[in-house]
């Protein structure tokens, strides 16, 4: 899964290019700036999508041991998936390499002939999608 600071790194470029998040079944998020710990998962019986006109809301159904019904979707922090990552890069994605010498590390190689590495192939993935945006 992608790490917390490169999901956050990804928020931040896409804030500066007005990307929205569309979020759907199985994307994953965290709520970083409250006291609910843990990663969620959108599922359309327990978190849903609803499209307000003050903005995007993210409910949670059946959460009555909770104090938390809805969280502005602005306020979630999205964890995409590797799959998701990839189609981002779209045509600017060459491939992904497994890195022989590095226990579990793994490059993103982009068609400029740029790498990036990391443990994680999501984080990987993550940097080359920031380094590409800003690009």
């Amino acid at each position: 899964m992608i790490s917390i600071e490169r999901a956050t790194q990804l928020a931040d470029a896409r804030r500066r290019l007005r990307i929205d998040w569309e979020p759907v079944a199985g994307d994953r998020f965290v709520m970083p700036n409250t006291e609910v710990d843990g990663v969620f998962v959108v599922a359309e019986m327990t978190i849903e999508i609803a499209e307000l006109a003050s903005g995007r809301l993210i409910r949670f159904n059946g959460t009555t041991e909770w104090a938390l019904d809805s969280i502005p979707a602005s306020e979630v922090l999205w964890l995409p998936r590797e799959s998701q990552l990839r189609a981002s890069l779209g045509a600017a994605f060459a491939r992904l390499e497994r890195l022989p010498d590095a226990p579990g590390g793994w490059a993103v190689v982009l068609t400029d002939g740029s790498r990036h590495v990391d443990v994680d192939a999501e984080d990987a993935y993550a940097r080359a999608l920031a380094s590409h945006w800003s690009g």
